[in-house]
């Protein structure tokens, strides 16, 4: 935790990563589980996938999608059709703000966002873990895919190396130890504050925030004193350090990082925003700006090119996949109990029409449909909730769910 004097904490008690006092913190206080843990990750592709290309010209035929043809976990995955986000169906590239929260508007001048799913999903699964979430995207930008409670963007990581170190590196544990006493100090100087503001009869309102701000602080002291005694897990360094195709090089690690993080139990809950960025990047066979060739307008030439970078991606996302069903976890597999949501906040970035988002759902321990072709359009967000439920989050509506559709079998 960042120190802060108390009255940033009183400003910043409003957008903190996570409201701490309503997470499971479970770590500290009982043996885990026999059973392996679920765990989710969410993958925003930000320019989304040419359609034609995508979705198996076939129902259920996946031999028929040029992207998906080689899948190697194909039975364990479904393909959704016909999704969508209500008040997006035309929007911006802000509408990747919205991919997990489903807030409308995200391009209007006034926009407030909501708690994205992740967000929720951590409160539950995040509580035995050393990091109750992760959030990484391609390049600084500030924001990806996770929004606190209070509509707040969660900055993601996107530093390979930092991330590795984050996770596995050894840390200065002095410094981290005065810190946390730094902050002790401060929460103990709030409790002052409040009781002072009580007897001068301040405001319920006042005192309510006070008082919530403290109550989410100790949780989340409570997690990082738990965390500091524990050694952090010993892995091996496999990030790839080939910089010929650095756009593939950065999304093969970053998965790779999500996957050291769900085998050594480091998280449970992932974001992962595949974020559009500006200038030429190179793959084998094209290279050109992503974002460019994104605005294709049916020319050739410029979707040959797209399609090789999407291409690209598919076939990290396909050894991301593999990689987990390799790993034997319990009666299954790492991927059978791991959530992969794969999509995108663009149905078509060239015309940036948000309808007919391209949705998968891999593993879970799910029993696939293959492909799901949904009659009419149909909010993602109630895909969403179905999530939230098979993860024992009994919420009635997220987003702009209309209801629980039982679109995930099993």
């Amino acid at each position: 935790m960042k120190h802060y004097n108390r009255r940033e904490f009183l400003k910043f008690g409003a957008a903190l990563p996570l409201a701490m006092h309503s997470l499971d913190l479970r770590a500290a206080e009982k043996p885990k589980s026999a059973a392996p843990p679920k765990r989710v990750i969410f993958i925003c592709n930000s320019l989304g996938f040419y359609e034609p290309n995508f979705f198996p010209k076939k129902r259920g035929d996946f031999s028929t999608s040029q992207y998906l043809k080689d899948m190697k976990v194909a039975d364990k995955m479904t393909i959704f059709q016909n999704l969508y986000h209500p008040g997006m169906e035309t929007s911006n590239h802000d509408s990747e703000k919205s991919f997990l929260t489903g807030a409308p508007a995200p391009e209007a001048t006034n926009f407030s966002n909501t708690i994205s799913l992740d967000q929720i999903l951590a409160r539950k699964m995040g509580g035995d873990t050393r990091f109750p979430y992760l959030s990484f995207s391609i390049y600084d930008r500030g924001w990806g895919c996770s929004w606190n409670d209070r509509g707040v963007a969660i900055p993601p990581m996107y530093d390979e190396k930092v991330i590795f170190d984050k996770l596995f590196g050894e840390e200065d544990l002095s410094a981290k130890k005065q810190q946390i006493r730094n902050d002790q100090h401060v929460v103990q100087c709030l409790y002052r504050d409040m009781k002072q503001l009580q007897q001068r009869g301040g405001s319920r309102e006042k005192i309510e925030s006070y008082r919530t701000v403290i109550v989410e602080l100790e949780a989340q002291l409570k997690h990082e004193e738990f965390w500091l005694k524990t050694k952090k897990p010993e892995v091996p360094n496999t990030l790839s350090t080939d910089q010929e195709f650095a756009f593939t090089t950065k999304i093969e690690n970053l998965l790779e990082l999500s996957k050291l993080a769900f085998q050594t139990d480091s998280t449970r809950v992932i974001t992962l925003s595949l974020d559009w960025i500006y200038g030429a990047i190179s793959v084998p066979g094209a290279t050109g700006g992503w974002h460019t060739l994104s605005h294709h307008s049916g020319k050739k030439d410029m979707l040959t090119k797209l399609s090789r970078i999407e291409m690209e991606i598919s076939r990290r996302l396909n050894k991301f996949l593999t990689d987990l069903d390799k790993i034997n976890e319990g009666e299954g597999t790492l991927l059978d109990n791991t959530t992969v949501v794969i999509g995108s906040n663009f149905g078509d970035a060239s015309n940036h029409t948000c309808n007919n988002l391209p949705t998968i759902v891999a593993g879970g321990g799910y029993r696939h449909q293959s492909h799901t072709v949904l009659e009419k359009p149909t909010p993602l967000c109630n895909l969403y909730l179905d999530l939230l439920h098979k993860h024992n989050v009994d919420l009635g509506k997220f987003g702009s769910s209309t209801k629980a559709m039982g679109l995930l079998k099993g």
